[in-house]
């Protein structure tokens, strides 16, 4: 039986550098609720200026002053109070502006972005904030496969854009990091140092700012597999939870997923729906450790629905 939502809308902040995998989460986590109850929106479509206007200021995409931030943020507050919003359109394909296009908040709202966490206003707005950080060389090589495959790129075009914000992702993406509830950071195993897609390692860091799911039980049951939860640091010397996923076979994730799936019965109709993502030959592949990082925020989602927020 379905509890009752104390919160409405739960918006759910996934910010990151390019390329970092944060399409691929929200979408994810909106096929887990149910899309008809969740909004998803792009938090770079508030870009100030096309492509060709950018490379004219000698601006990036990465750079706050080439977005509209403070619409951004005025947006945000909208939405959190339930009021609907008229949000801008970027064409990353053309890179040009587009009509806006107008949005009502659904119970869960999911914002995506490079700049979500820029300032306090919009980090306030927030129930749930994410930060994906993969290893910098997996993360390169995903944004070769996605600006070759779906954005018309040459890999020559790719690394040239990579070089020229080499600085801009220090400068304003990574500060962002420190206000996350979660930092995600997936990463190859040793014993496959090439493997960019399913049979990733993932860590979660986990700030005490959510009241974080209870595993212990889990990982003491099923401690011959890769999965471990330690008390360590983050990058800035705060302690964190540090939960490691590691590849695991089919029936132990199944044994972890339905752990989590029983802390958030309101969607376990949705359970075919988590961990898929599209491999480097275009086609669908599922991830057990993408799968698993997926279930754990959705858990906060609804669990800030029914009150539980962060501090």
């Amino acid at each position: 039986m379905p509890h009752e939502r104390i919160r409405d809308p739960v918006i759910l902040g996934v910010c990151g550098d390019s390329a970092t995998g944060k399409t691929t989460l929200s979408a994810g986590i909106r096929d887990i609720l149910g899309p008809d109850r969740v909004t998803v929106i792009c938090s770079d479509d508030y870009h100030a200026f096309s492509r060709e206007e950018r490379a004219e200021n000698g601006l990036s995409a990465l750079d706050p002053r080439a977005n509209y931030i403070d619409i951004l943020e005025q947006d945000l507050i909208h939405l959190r109070n339930k009021r609907p919003i008229l949000k801008p359109v970027y064409n990353h394909n053309g890179g040009i502006l587009e009509r806006p296009v107008y949005i009502e908040p659904k119970p869960y709202v999911i914002v995506e972005g490079l700049l979500g966490f820029t300032t306090p206003g919009m980090r306030d707005c927030y129930d749930v904030k994410i930060y994906l950080d993969p290893e910098e060389e997996l993360r390169i090589k995903w944004k070769i496969q996605r600006d070759t495959l779906k954005r018309g790129y040459t890999r020559d075009q790719v690394l040239a854009s990579l070089e020229k914000r080499k600085h801009d992702s220090p400068a304003f993406i990574h500060p962002q990091r420190r206000f996350a509830d979660i930092v995600i950071s997936f990463y190859p195993p040793s014993s496959n140092v090439e493997e960019s897609g399913e049979h990733l390692n993932v860590r979660q860091y986990q700030r005490p700012t959510l009241p974080h799911p209870d595993l212990s039980s889990l990982l003491d049951e099923v401690r011959d597999i890769q999965l471990s939860l330690d008390l360590g640091r983050d990058e800035d010397g705060k302690p964190v939870d540090i939960l490691w996923i590691g590849d695991i076979a089919d029936d132990r994730a199944q044994m972890v997923e339905k752990v989590l799936w029983d802390h958030i019965p309101e969607a376990s109709h949705l359970r075919d729906n988590i961990g898929r993502f599209t491999g480097v030959d275009n086609q669908k592949r599922i991830s057990h450790p993408l799968a698993l990082t997926q279930l754990v925020i959705t858990y906060h989602m609804v669990k800030a629905a029914l009150g539980e927020r962060a501090v």
